[in-house]
């Protein structure tokens, strides 16, 4: 008995083994997110404190501006684990949500009635590509609150597939409880109501009254959950203070997909997609309505900003398994043992994988130890214009003892006013004019910037006089005379 359930979990343990693998090797990537200082800073300061700040305390430059920290509980979760485990452990709690995200998905294509082999192909290629390493800094399975959103997409998505009313009821009482875990977590918890609107949607189209009512019920309870936040309904505000900023303009996450192609490493993404639009066009198969509108829908919302078509990996798993089961050869009859057997050495594997990618674990190198050591050493009272992603390893550094500019909190914690003076001067060609008017403006006397920037050295140094007083592996630190 035993044995036989070992071997049915064959595709579990081989489709979850092989992509923990891949992650744990992209593991310094992982970490790699800039934001992740700031998030381990706000998580430490929120369990200091007891409560969750609202105004900012690492900047000179926020003024008046509320913070909206819409991911709070994550920053403690994240600050609990560092402490206890340090990046070894975030890594580790990173991994883990992507192997839930495996095997829920192998398990929804399974429930959908694909075929082993098809299951094994379209949810491997998912969860390979939905991670995007190929456009860094833009990771989608990475320690940053996106990954509660990857997640619990996909739990929303498995659960509103359970159409038959028996098996759908429990998710009017359990999608609500997930919301209010969601809506503490990351600011997109929104795709949650998008979820179960485009079931309910197809439920009316279809006219079955029963699972429309269902579906009513669990997104009216999903919305009042999303209230349950310190922020109270003001989370929509910091929500809003995000979706159609003009800082989107210049970050890349939300560029449309054709500016964050690299070659050769997008190419196996952009021959899914093909794949996908060639099976979508020349099959009539019995996949759901709703699965293949919402595979389109985040296409298109991906092609047209980048961040979204890691979802439309995702969500296009069961459509590509149903439309693969048909064209593929019957697998052999001990297929499930081979897939255990490949997955018991890929299990294996991991412990090995993993004590050669430990010691490069940590947060980007790009902004040092030592060079924020020389910085409070030799600047301490230094009225600082630092590069935006500088910022917040510099928060996780001294905690606010020398006040950043600009970080990657944008618009959910610096004024507009300052967010637009701080991106005419990340260019490659220098705005003489608005360096200077920035320098003059906020009264900066030092500057933390990309050492591989020539043009500011040679504006600074060159052209006004400043003394370039440290240069680091990838960082600079000029001074004004």
């Amino acid at each position: 008995m035993i044995g036989s359930y070992f071997q049915r979990s064959g595709i579990y343990i081989f489709v979850i083994s092989f992509a923990c693998v891949y992650y744990l090797v992209n593991a310094p990537l992982l970490l790699g997110h800039y934001d992740l200082g700031w998030h381990l800073a706000a998580g430490d300061l929120i369990r200091d404190q007891g409560n969750i700040p609202f105004h900012d305390l690492w900047s000179f430059t926020s003024g008046d501006r509320q913070w909206y920290n819409v991911s709070w509980l994550w920053d403690v979760i994240a600050s609990l684990i560092f402490q206890y485990a340090n990046f070894s452990g975030l890594i580790l709690f990173v991994i883990a949500c992507g192997a839930v995200i495996a095997g829920y998905l192998t398990s929804v294509c399974l429930s959908s009635g694909a075929s082993t082999i098809a299951v094994c192909i379209s949810v491997l290629f998912s969860c390979l590509l939905y991670p995007t390493f190929a456009t860094y800094p833009n990771i989608y399975l990475a320690a940053s609150p996106n990954i509660s959103t990857m997640l619990f997409c996909v739990i929303f998505y498995g659960e509103c597939l359970k159409r038959r009313k028996f098996l759908l009821l429990p998710a009017i009482f359990l999608l609500p409880v997930i919301m209010v875990l969601w809506a503490n977590l990351h600011g997109g918890f929104l795709l949650g109501l998008l979820i179960i609107g485009f079931f309910g949607g197809a439920a009316l189209l279809r006219r079955d009254w029963a699972n429309f009512k269902i579906y009513s019920l669990a997104g009216v309870g999903c919305f009042i959950a999303t209230f349950i936040n310190p922020l109270g309904w003001h989370i929509y505000e910091g929500l809003a203070t995000v979706l159609g900023h003009f800082s989107q303009e210049y970050i890349t996450e939300w560029w449309p997909y054709f500016r964050n192609v690299t070659v050769p490493g997008s190419i196996p993404g952009i021959l899914y997609i093909l794949i996908f639009l060639a099976l979508e066009l020349g099959h009539r198969g019995s996949c759901p309505i709703e699965l293949r509108l919402l595979s389109w829908f985040f296409l298109f919302l991906g092609l047209f900003q980048f961040r979204y078509m890691s979802f439309f990996f995702l969500f296009s798993t069961i459509p590509l398994a149903l439309h693969l089961s048909p064209l593929l050869p019957k697998p052999p009859i001990n297929f499930e043992k081979l897939l255990l057997g490949a997955g018991a050495i890929a299990t294996c594997a991991l412990p090995l994988v993993y004590l050669q990618i430990e010691p490069a674990l940590g947060l980007p190198q790009m902004l040092s130890e030592p060079d924020v050591l020389y910085l409070e050493t030799h600047f301490s009272q230094a009225r600082l214009l630092n590069h935006w992603n500088y910022g917040g390893i510099l928060i996780f550094r001294n905690r606010g003892s020398i006040p950043v500019f600009v970080d990657g909190r944008a618009a959910t914690a610096y004024p507009d006013a300052l967010l637009r003076d701080y991106f005419k001067l990340a260019q490659l060609e220098i705005n003489e004019t608005a360096w200077d008017t920035v320098i003059e403006k906020y009264q900066i006397d030092t500057v933390l910037w990309v050492k591989a920037h020539e043009e500011l050295r040679q504006f600074l140094v060159g052209k006004r006089g400043w003394k370039e007083a440290y240069a680091g592996l990838y960082a600079s630190i000029y001074v004004k005379p």
